[in-house]
């Protein structure tokens, strides 16, 4: 009896241990821009548990969005978040699990759209490791990316433009999220 306790102890420790030894990370690539390292540290503490089963795929997005919404939701009342409210809060979980999810299920769109802005995005990567401010580097990014699609789209004319008028290229989300990542590997080195 006395063996049976203790290997279930054991068990449980072990478990316990690993599943926050590999806990996910938030990609940073996938935050909202005015998202700061902080907020993003809370969020990861509270819902890493919900991305490591987002990863795996025994979470699909709408549960998993659910799950963390009631745990930030619930990390905010009870004052647990140093002050940061569920406004900010929830849209980094929501916008980590959409994009950890998409990555997942095509892994391959990924691969390919990275291949594409390696080279589309060169120089602007390279005035990032030389220094250049990162919101400007992601609006050129960003601009780069449209223009691929359109050449003669005007990043600052369509949108100064009111939402319903704007005329924008049709473009993946993976390519922004692909080209965040990109500038952010480009900034640390």
């Amino acid at each position: 009896m006395k063996k049976k306790i203790f290997t279930l102890i054991i068990t449980a420790a072990l478990t316990a241990t690993n599943a926050t030894a590999f806990a996910a990370e938030i990609p940073r690539e996938t935050t909202p821009l005015n998202a700061t390292e902080e907020q993003v540290q809370i969020t990861e503490n509270i819902i890493s548990g919900i991305l490591d089963e987002v990863q795996t795929g025994k979470l699909g997005y709408t549960l998993a969005a659910g799950y963390a919404n009631t745990r930030i939701r619930k990390a905010v009342i009870a004052g647990e978040t140093n002050g940061h409210g569920y406004g900010i809060l929830s849209p980094i979980a929501q916008n980590a699990i959409r994009d950890m999810r998409d990555m997942m299920l095509r892994p391959d769109v990924y691969a390919q759209a990275e291949e594409q802005l390696k080279v589309l995005l060169a120089d602007i990567i390279i005035e990032v490791e030389n220094g250049m401010d990162m919101n400007t580097a992601i609006k050129a990014a960003y601009e780069k990316i449209y223009q691929s699609v359109n050449p003669t789209f005007n990043y600052d004319e369509q949108f100064s433009l009111d939402t319903c008028y704007r005329d924008i290229p049709a473009v993946g989300m993976e390519m922004f999220t692909v080209a965040r990542k990109l500038l952010n590997d480009a900034q640390k080195k």
